[in-house]
């Protein structure tokens, strides 16, 4: 498969996630209606009456506790030692990018479009449900701010692909240089560093690569 064919099937899959993309905004907007409740200036507002109404689903701490599976108790402690490691990483991506990326010209990830944490303002959880929600939301957030950091930082220094595919690889490396194709990586690499405006980038198959897959 040629580059022009990758390319093809790039466009069309940033095409496909922008129209996914609406599709579910148009479905979050169905769900806030569905019920009762709406977002302002990040504060989930909920209809007169909702509250109160959810708040009946709510399970006492005490009955949450007692009635919590062992495992449950005995790993939760575990779970909770991996705080101290996350927030460094936080911190740590954070200043890095506002130092290196300043200095590449890369633009910054904004951090606050991947930490969401809302779900701690539903009635119907109690104490420990809340803690537990707003734990798992900076966590989750704070693992995709950092992998999108890292993505930048390897379309900048090493954009070249793998010789194997890997599991979980972000969608700015599908425009990576092939692997063993010294001459693009050498004539497109200021290019590249250049190309921030979509999630994906579009690397050039040099003409010797080209010649080669010609005669295949």
């Amino acid at each position: 498969m040629d580059n022009n064919r990758i390319d093809e099937l790039l466009q069309h899959l940033q095409a496909t996630q922008q129209e996914l993309a609406d599709e579910m905004d148009r479905l979050l907007e169905e769900k806030r209606r569905q019920f009762h409740y709406s977002v302002q200036q990040g504060r989930v507002r909920f209809e007169q009456g909702m509250r109160e109404l959810q708040r009946r689903y709510r399970q006492g701490v005490l009955r949450y506790v007692l009635t919590a599976p062992p495992r449950h108790l005995i790993t939760a402690p575990v779970i909770y030692l991996m705080f101290a490691p996350i927030l460094l990483l936080d911190i740590g991506v954070t200043l890095y990018q506002q130092i290196c990326f300043r200095a590449y010209r890369i633009p910054r990830v904004r951090r606050g479009d991947y930490l969401v944490i809302d779900r701690h303002q539903l009635p119907y959880l109690n104490a420990i449900e809340k803690l537990n929600c707003v734990y798992c939301g900076y966590s989750s957030g704070v693992v995709a701010y950092t992998h999108e950091i890292v993505a930048r930082t390897e379309q900048y220094w090493c954009p070249i692909k793998h010789a194997r595919r890997a599991s979980g690889a972000h969608m700015r490396a599908e425009g990576y240089f092939e692997f063993g194709d010294a001459e693009a990586y050498r004539q497109g690499l200021l290019r590249i560093r250049r190309q921030w405006e979509s999630g994906t980038t579009a690397a050039v198959t040099s003409e010797s690569n080209k010649d080669q897959q010609d005669e295949v």
